[in-house]
């Protein structure tokens, strides 16, 4: 006859065992993740953006949870793709921020697609975080509780940033040439007040669409008109359309952009000339870099193995915003002490200092200034090779 007791004396060493397997490894199980959203263009003519955009964050990340995470919690980054679509980016928006709880939004390439998300973001009071987008609403935005921070450039001080630059290289009247959105309107507002204050003139102002394959009607325009550089704001597609009706005109005159071109596949796309085209950057990796630089560069290349060169690290100005901005957001957190939205968003203003990549900040945010950088942290570039790397002085 079989013995009863036979399973039980077999089941009891089994679970005596799964229970001092659970206590001996409950210190070291997770805390529930903090959990931070990503919305921005992940696919498309932008992909590559959105991919340096996930690499900031992801390394700022990995030290982030290597030093004990935020509040003791880990860190978790979901991501969604906004297509470069304002409603699919509101969408997007509202879903990881009702749905996935996630205590900072962060976000995204595209001026059009941020607007869309910042009144969302308001009103559900979540923090957001631009690391790319340069409206100049979308800090502004007028909400009397705003929840919109940013670590990126500015269109208004981009603008005055270019014009600069233009005159510095002997521009006496600029053409411009906009992409038909809310960015391009953005930085139509912006050059018109930094002309002015000059007391500059400009030879006119052109429309150009995403779909568009030809502007030569466009920069024809802007020729007879007397322009003598072209002020450009698009992105990876427009501007190279840019160039490459110049070349079909056969016309040579400088063209300082904004940083629309450092986006994806623009050296590709224009062809040879994609360098004559000078546009900001708030950082660029070079042979040289800083300690923090280096340290940084060598973290992306043990995390993404497909990095060999400085080719793969474009755009830099992508990573580097991004893993500013989760640095940023960390100390916000911890400064909070707490998850909840409104103590977070008081948290950015309690940072006193943080060693960044781009900079070291001192009180980068305060209930009036939502923006971390400035005209002094921007530097002209060029693409050359395929990489983007810093005009000669």
């Amino acid at each position: 006859m079989r013995n009863p007791l036979f399973p039980l004396r077999r089941l009891l060493p089994s679970a005596a065992a799964a229970s001092l397997a659970m206590a001996l490894s409950a210190p070291l199980l997770a805390e529930e993740p903090i959990k931070v959203g990503l919305v921005a263009a992940l696919s498309g003519q932008s992909a590559k953006s959105g991919e340096a955009l996930t690499r900031g964050l992801t390394v700022a990340i990995d030290e982030i949870n290597a030093n004990g995470g935020i509040l003791g919690r880990p860190v978790q980054l979901i991501r969604r793709d906004d297509e470069s679509n304002p409603a699919k980016g509101m969408l997007a928006a509202r879903e990881l921020a009702q749905r996935e709880k996630v205590t900072v939004l962060f976000g995204g390439l595209d001026t059009p697609v941020s607007l869309a998300i910042v009144p969302l973001a308001n009103q559900l009071k979540v923090p957001f975080m631009g690391i790319w987008a340069a409206g100049t609403k979308i800090t502004e935005n007028g909400a009397k509780d705003n929840y919109v921070f940013r670590v990126s450039a500015v269109d208004e001080l981009v603008d005055e940033a270019l014009v600069e630059h233009g005159i510095k290289n002997g521009m006496n009247k600029p053409g411009m040439i906009l992409i038909n959105n809310p960015w391009g309107e953005s930085n139509e507002i912006g050059f018109k007040a930094a002309l002015a204050k000059r007391g500059m003139d400009y030879a006119g102002i052109e429309r150009i669409e995403d779909s568009d394959l030809d502007v030569v009607p466009q920069l024809t325009r802007l020729k007879n008109a007397g322009a003598d550089t072209l002020l450009m704001v698009g992105n990876v597609g427009p501007s190279a359309q840019v160039v490459k009706s110049l070349d079909r005109m056969g016309w040579d005159v400088p063209v300082v952009s904004h940083w629309g071109p450092a986006g994806g596949r623009f050296s590709e796309l224009a062809g040879p000339n994609a360098s004559r085209v000078h546009f900001i950057q708030t950082y660029v990796f070079t042979e040289h870099n800083s300690a923090k630089g280096d340290s940084v560069l060598a973290a992306l290349k043990q995390r993404f193995p497909e990095i060999k060169s400085l080719a793969d690290v474009t755009p830099a100005v992508g990573i580097a915003n991004a893993y500013d901005a989760m640095h940023l957001a960390a100390a916000a957190i911890e400064k909070a002490g707490d998850t909840q939205g409104s103590k977070v968003r008081d948290g950015f203003y309690a940072i006193n200092s943080y060693q960044g990549l781009i900079k070291d900040y001192t009180q980068p945010f305060t209930p009036t200034k939502h923006d971390a950088l400035g005209p002094d942290d921007y530097v002209f570039t060029h693409f050359v090779d395929g990489r983007i790397v810093p005009l000669a002085p």
